[in-house]
Parts: C-alpha cells; sequence; structure tokens
C-alpha cells in the first residue's frame, strides 16, 4: 500500500487529486488540512512523515489572496516558502515523492510568447516572489521533485466560473479585465497530470495548464455562452479594476516539459470549461 499525504486536501485541488486516483486501490490518503498539520512547523511536519512513511507528499496548500499577501508577507512567505521546504526535508528523509504546485505570478507579465520552465522568472509581488522561493526550497531540500507551475484554476470550490454565474443571477453586465491574459485550466486537468508524473522517475519543472489563451473577459463570455446566460461582459483595464497586488499582463505557459518528456497533454481551455459547467 503506497501512501500520500495530501497538504491543501479541501482546496480545490487536493479534491480533485483524491477523486481522480480515487480508483487507485493500491493507495491510502492522508489528507491534511490546515485543521491537522501545519506544514510551517518542521516539527509537526516531521512527526507526520515519519508515522505515515509515505511514497509520496502532495502539497497544494498555499496562502493564494494575491492581495492580501502584499500586507501579509510574513505569513505569505511561511506557508508558500518554509511550508514547500519542510514537506521537502520530511520527503527526504522518508524517501517520499516530493510534489509541489506554482504559479505563472512568478513571471513578471511583460513577456510577448508562452513562457517556457526555462525562462527566467521575475515575480512582482509577494504572492509570486514567496511561491518563487518555495519552488527554489523545493529544488534545494527535496532529492526527487516535481514542480506544476498552472494558472487561473477553476474545479470543486471557490472559483472564477463560479464568481461569474453567481454575478449573472443579480447583473445584467459584469466588468471584466481585458488585458491580462493566460490560459484558464481545470483542477481535473491538472489532477490528471499529477496522477500521471507520480509513478514516474520524470522529475523536475513542469508548467502545467490547459492549452490554449485568452484574457478574463473573454474567459467570462465562454463561461456565460456554455451557461446559457444572457449577461453582458463590458470589458475594463488593469488599471480601472484598481486591484493592490500587480497582475502580470501575460502568462501564458507553455507546457514545454510535458511536451519533450511525454508527458500528461492538456484539453484546450475552451473543452475543460465546457465539461466543468456541465458539472455545476
Amino acid at each position: 500500500m503506497k501512501k500520500i499525504i495530501v497538504t491543501g486536501c479541501n482546496g480545490q485541488l487536493g479534491r480533485a487529486i483524491n477523486k481522480e486516483l480515487a480508483g487507485n486501490a493500491e493507495l491510502e490518503f492522508v489528507n491534511t488540512d490546515v485543521g491537522e498539520l501545519d506544514i510551517t512547523n518542521i516539527d509537526k511536519v516531521m512527526a507526520l512523515a515519519r508515522e505515515v512513511k509515505p511514497y509520496a507528499i502532495i502539497n497544494c496548500a498555499a496562502h493564494t489572496a494575491v492581495d492580501a499577501c502584499e500586507t501579509d508577507v510574513d505569513n505569505a512567505y511561511r506557508i508558500n516558502a518554509i511550508g514547500p521546504r519542510n514537506l521537502s526535508i520530511a520527503a527526504t528523509e522518508t524517501g517520499a515523492k516530493m510534489i509541489h504546485v506554482s504559479t505563472d505570478y512568478v513571471f513578471d507579465g511583460k513577456g510577448t510568447r508562452p513562457y517556457l520552465e526555462f525562462d527566467t522568472p521575475n515575480p512582482q509581488g509577494i504572492y509570486g516572489a514567496s511561491k518563487l522561493v518555495g519552488e527554489n526550497m523545493v529544488k534545494d531540500f527535496a532529492d526527487r521533485y516535481f514542480i506544476l507551475r498552472t494558472a487561473w484554476l477553476y474545479g470543486d470550490g471557490k472559483n472564477f466560473a463560479k464568481t461569474m454565474l453567481r454575478l449573472s443571477e443579480t447583473h445584467d453586465k459584469v466588468r471584466v479585465v481585458n488585458d491580462q491574459f493566460g490560459s484558464p485550466t481545470s483542477t481535473k486537468e491538472l489532477a490528471a497530470a499529477i496522477a500521471q508524473l507520480l509513478f514516474t522517475e520524470n522529475y523536475g519543472l513542469f508548467h502545467a495548464t490547459c492549452e490554449g489563451s485568452c484574457h478574463w473577459a473573454e474567459f467570462a463570455q465562454e463561461i456565460f455562452r456554455l451557461a446559457g446566460k444572457a449577461t453582458q461582459v463590458e470589458g475594463i483595464s488593469t488599471a480601472e479594476y484598481g486591484a493592490a497586488a500587480p497582475r502580470p499582463a501575460y502568462s501564458i505557459l507553455e507546457n514545454y516539459m510535458l511536451k519533450l518528456t511525454g508527458g500528461y497533454q492538456f484539453a484546450d481551455w475552451h473543452d475543460a470549461i465546457e465539461e466543468y459547467i456541465k458539472t455545476l
């Protein structure tokens, strides 16, 4: 029996991973969230790892409130950097594989072509900076690791698609930014990519998003179209939206390493969101 520790198990990705691997009789999940395991506490992380002796640790825990990270700096680094460090140390001691999820926010968003895994990160805010340190901690302390950078996630939980559908119940028109470009990504697709890597020795850093790209307003329009909503989308600039933290204007990721190594092939974002809307 292979035991898998999942952190952040109640988040969108944690739920998707449990669902994706539920049919594998050889796996036993040790699901933890903030109530069961404080990943920022090295002693507690080590104690759990020594008790479980996991085959793998899948870290889905993160401080993802991008704007809040700008003022909650210490917590951002504790959760997004020290947490992955602790889990990586535990993985190495117990011989476990380490799977860590990172973000498109490690890039500055000033590019003009999809970012490759080999491009130099340059985060513009605390969220991206803390996540980049987390990546480096995993590289420094885990013997065997998979780091997956993803973006614009939606699944079973709070997300952009559900927010848009909720707004459509009371609004004839919504204002959505149209100058930030990325790849909406289903947690179902990301969980499938993780499940495929899990039993391989195909270690390293991977970009892991659905294929194709759009801006947020286009994404909203497609959500309304698929859900049969008449709500109109008015495109606005990032400056007009006025968020506290900087957002990358262009954060399209190319899944280059997965393609080079014969890894998981992600669905097009149009197909993935269509499947997701049907499940709602």
